[in-house]
């Protein structure tokens, strides 16, 4: 975000500047408002601080010019000699805040923040959703919603973006329930949990004698889709080679079944998704550039839970009820200090993981209260986040809370990797190519 500052001074100046620019902010000065409406007029900052009087100008009539150019925009006032009456007058003339001289650092910041916060805020419309199983009033989710109803809308592509467990497969099937393709067929597979040498097979089907065991005729995925939405997941995972046949479905949406020469012609909606950075992929020769563009047309990025941690009590209670339902169990609640910890949890396996912690909770703890002491032993073995980022290097971090995670569930259910697998919520196979590439050891861990 970029902020424009306009003050005669040039000590304030420089350093308002040096302050925002070591909070990551772009930032332009300026002393007057010839050089500032100059450039006001080929470029819109995110904010604009201005201070009341410079020099012999007077800067509510510089307030008063900035709105002809952009009428939204936040303009925070500064002055060395505030008073009500001209702070009055400038919230009057479309003022956001004001700000006294001397400037306090921390005043100056908490204003930015919150100004910038309901910016945002404002940018986001608010959707109903006509299917609505996202939990979360954040604004992340909110954004996210947004996007599910701006592609709903449509028949383009998307590519959802998402660590494990963030949910990826609920926001793919939203996407579908509030389409106008509702009513036809919504096919869901996970690229990850195929082997290689079965996938082509699954997604295009297949003529009897096609290959050794081909013993009968079978329909893909793909047709079995027409007319309808087929949700790939975990994409980069998919064969270079099944992936071009993909690429030539997007392109003529036509396909030819293993076996035939006969083409097949299908009207079928496709959102994919992944768990990891595409860029990576494409650097590796693991995933194709062209197919990636060709998906890339809404993208959705679906933030990990520690970066919506305002909806965790909302998920927490949601996961509290459900457990109770399901497993006939009495009302339980958490006490203050469990709900703080559980907030404040990274949660490297996301919604999943925090989904598992609460069925555990609800039905290992005998009392109807929940308390910190509960919350622990069940987080019991986890380093915490500061331990992690001191190594820093976030790709690291991650998957040294994804190792963790892993190895605390294997712990959980006597290193059984086909159990550990149905309560991760991924296939087994994929399982085990994780533990082999975390480097984890099974033996040791049946001790």
């Amino acid at each position: 975000m970029k902020i424009f500052i306009v003050d005669d001074e040039i000590e304030i100046r420089k350093s308002l500047r040096n302050i925002l620019e070591d909070e990551d902010y772009q930032v332009e000065d300026f002393a007057n408002s010839k050089s500032l409406l100059k450039v006001l007029a080929k470029e819109r900052p995110s904010l604009l601080l201005l201070d009341v009087w410079l020099g012999k100008e007077d800067g509510l009539q510089i307030l008063d010019e900035c709105k002809k150019i952009y009428p939204l925009l936040p303009i925070v006032m500064i002055s060395g000699h505030g008073t009500i009456e001209l702070a009055v007058n400038a919230t009057k003339k479309g003022a956001v805040d004001f700000l006294e001289k001397p400037l306090s650092i921390s005043k100056v910041l908490d204003t930015i923040n919150t100004v910038l916060a309901k910016q945002i805020d404002s940018e986001i419309p608010e959707v109903k959703l006509e299917f609505d199983q996202i939990i979360g009033e954040s604004q992340a989710i909110k954004k996210v919603k947004f996007a599910i109803s701006q592609a709903a809308s449509t028949n383009a592509r998307v590519f959802i973006y998402g660590e494990n467990g963030t949910g990826k497969e609920l926001v793919a099937k939203s996407i579908f329930m509030n389409s106008k393709r509702r009513e036809n067929p919504y096919i869901e597979i996970n690229c990850a949990a195929i082997p290689e040498d079965l996938i082509e097979s699954e997604l295009f089907g297949y003529e009897k004698g096609a290959f050794t065991g081909a013993i009968e005729k079978r329909i893909g995925k793909f047709e079995a889709a027409n007319n309808g939405t087929i949700f790939l997941d975990e994409i980069c995972d998919m064969s270079l080679s099944t992936q071009a046949k993909v690429l030539r479905i997007l392109q003529e949406q036509r396909f030819e079944k293993l076996g035939s020469s006969e083409s097949i012609t299908v009207d079928v909606r496709v959102i994919a998704a992944t768990n990891i950075p595409v860029e990576d992929a494409i650097k590796e020769g693991k995933f194709r550039e062209d197919l990636y563009y060709r998906l890339n047309v809404i993208p959705i990025i679906i933030p990990p839970l520690r970066e919506r941690k305002a909806d965790i009590p909302l998920l927490l209670d949601f996961y509290i009820q459900h457990t109770i339902k399901e497993n006939d169990l009495p009302l339980k609640k958490l006490d203050n200090e469990a709900i703080a910890l559980l907030t404040n949890h990274f949660w490297p396996g996301n919604i999943r993981e925090l989904k598992n912690v609460v069925e555990r909770l609800c039905i290992m703890t005998i009392a109807d209260t929940i308390k910190g002491k509960d919350v622990k032993e069940a987080l019991i073995g986890f380093k915490k986040a500061e331990e992690i980022f001191e190594q820093g290097d976030l790709k690291k971090a991650k998957e040294e809370f994804e190792r963790q995670y892993i190895i605390k569930t294997l712990q959980l259910n006597d290193a059984n990797v086909s159990k550990t697998s149905k309560i991760l919520g991924v296939e087994r196979t994929h399982l085990y190519r994780k533990i082999k590439s975390l480097n984890i050891q099974i033996d040791n861990l049946s001790d």
